[in-house]
């Protein structure tokens, strides 16, 4: 299949050649485009492909109703209606290592420039002053830089400032006082950051949590001698905060390279001799933008040949020697899933996924992901994926409910699905075989061996001599061939499960003269 991806902000024509070099697809650059224009060019893409100038809202997600992918040639996704996206299960990537040095350069160069006034005293000298008492700044060794966010940027910011002999403290809610240890900076909260340190940079991602993270009480905690820098996200710093701030003279001033609302050309901080700023240029340098550039291209050429995401947003990453371990079990849980499915005559409201044996240490949520998608897709159909499954479950409120034991009933690895209804509980398991791959080994507490794979009859019926050669003949009078065949009691004379690999689906006349024979009270298909 040929896929259509549509670009439609300024990328590297060198970080674009992994699109153009693939057979299988037809790559159109379209930039500038008005919001109609851009709904228009979206319903016939497969992958979109943007930085932060195009808004990638509700309207033109749902707009494209073939979009497989989104690709963020950058780090930050706040452009892009994330919830929109996940629902469609329409997956979403960024390239997080791409710019992690040019926005770390970039975020040094803000410092030492604010601390050295070297924008102000250059547009002074462009004036035609030569005013050296005016612009006499402050040295950064000794200096204290406090840095909000320790993630890929942040962490290169404090090691660059170290070279710069400056003190560092840090705070990042996903830190820890050993890792920052091991990196010879102090961790802090993030209240002893902002009163501790001359300099404060963050470098979080945009989201609530983080929205005005640095308002008016945060400032008031700063010395009166410190500057802010934020070369991360606008939105972060409340920015008419920041203005009194600085006005009132309750901080030095601002190093800005990013702001709420962009472009901007007029605002009030551009106005304050205290405040430098640079029209987001943290990631603007050759090498970073073909760096993001190949890779989110490369990233969007996987998934729309078939093989899972490197960096995807709205689903966790995993890595690699962790992504190949789970990976076989992948297929084996969306099966088991959507075997249970079938046998329920209601809508799942309540799922529990028990992991056994070697399962019991291992990442299981993209696993459970896959047991879902299984399990709704009966339900739902086509559009329930591994990044909407998890998603649509919680819309419905079906509560999920994962178990994990080193027991395993003599199985090396065992993945158990109950899904709950109000007065019934259906159940199977299945595990993984080097040697004999998969196989189902229990459905509602009766044992089997049967290999997920093909057309199946599942067959409820009393145990009674004769019942397996009633439903034999009468698959031969539909000229219906059986590849296997099981049969499992748990008492003599009590209920009974028939489950049989067929070669093709049943009729429905077939089927009526199936539920006919006596002692047989239900037949259901299942195709795996």
């Amino acid at each position: 299949m040929t896929y259509n991806v549509l670009i439609t902000d300024p990328l590297s024509e060198a970080g674009l050649q992994p699109l153009r070099e693939s057979a299988h697809l037809n790559v159109k650059v379209a930039t500038n485009l008005t919001t109609d224009q851009l709904l228009q060019e979206i319903e016939t893409a497969h992958a979109l492909l943007v930085r932060s100038q195009t808004k990638v809202t509700r309207e033109v997600i749902e707009r494209g109703k073939q979009l497989k992918v989104i690709g963020r040639a950058g780090v930050g996704v706040d452009n892009i209606d994330l919830e929109a996206a996940t629902e469609r299960g329409i997956i979403v990537v960024n390239a997080p290592n791409g710019n992690i040095n040019s926005a770390a350069e970039h975020t040094i160069a803000m410092l030492m420039s604010l601390a050295r006034k070297i924008p102000q005293a250059y547009n002074s000298l462009k004036n035609g002053e030569w005013n050296r008492s005016a612009y006499v700044g402050v040295e950064v060794k000794g200096k204290t830089l406090g840095v909000i966010g320790l993630g890929r940027i942040g962490t290169e910011v404090a090691y660059r400032a170290k070279g710069q002999r400056m003190e560092v403290i840090g705070y990042d809610p996903f830190f820890t006082e050993e890792k920052a240890e091991a990196m010879g900076i102090r961790f802090g909260t993030i209240e002893e950051v902002l009163q501790e340190a001359d300099f404060v940079t963050v470098h979080t991602p945009l989201m609530d949590e983080t929205y005005h993270l640095i308002d008016k009480q945060a400032l008031k905690l700063m010395k009166k001698s410190a500057y802010i820098i934020n070369c991360a996200r606008g939105g972060i710093v409340d920015e008419d905060a920041l203005y009194e701030a600085i006005v009132n003279g309750e901080i030095a001033g601002a190093a800005l390279d990013v702001f709420e609302n962009e472009p901007i050309t007029e605002h009030p901080l551009l106005t304050l001799e205290q405040v430098i700023a640079t029209p987001h240029l943290g990631g603007s340098t050759i090498e970073a933008q073909e760096n993001v550039a190949i890779d989110v291209s490369k990233d969007v050429v996987g998934i729309l040949s078939g093989k899972l995401a490197k960096h995807p947003v709205n689903i966790p990453s995993l890595p690699m020697d962790v992504l190949q371990r789970i990976e076989p079990y992948f297929s084996l849980a969306e099966k088991l899933g959507s075997f249970l499915a079938t046998l329920t005559t209601e809508f799942v409201k309540e799922i529990h996924i028990s992991y056994a044996g070697v399962l019991n240490d291992i990442e299981t949520a993209p696993i459970t992901r896959s047991v879902i998608k299984g399990l709704l897709r009966n339900h739902l159909g086509e559009r329930i994926n591994n990044i909407n499954a998890a998603y649509i479950a919680k819309q419905r409120d079906i509560d999920i409910h994962e178990h994990k034991t080193a027991k395993s009933n003599g199985f090396t690895n065992l993945l158990t699905v109950e899904a709950k209804l109000a007065d019934k509980t259906y159940r199977i398991a299945g595990t993984l075989s080097k040697e004999f791959g998969p196989r189902i080994v229990e459905i509602n507490h009766y044992m089997t061996d049967v290999i997920p794979e093909g057309h199946f009859l599942f067959i409820n019926h009393k145990d009674q001599p004769g019942a397996i050669g009633h439903v034999g003949t009468l698959l031969a009078e539909e000229n219906i061939n059986i590849a296997l065949m099981q049969v499992a009691r748990k008492e003599e004379g009590g209920d009974a499960m028939m489950i049989l690999n067929i070669d093709k689906p049943l009729s429905e006349k077939a089927k009526e003269k199936l539920l006919d024979i006596h002692d047989v009270y239900r037949v259901t298909e299942i195709d795996l």
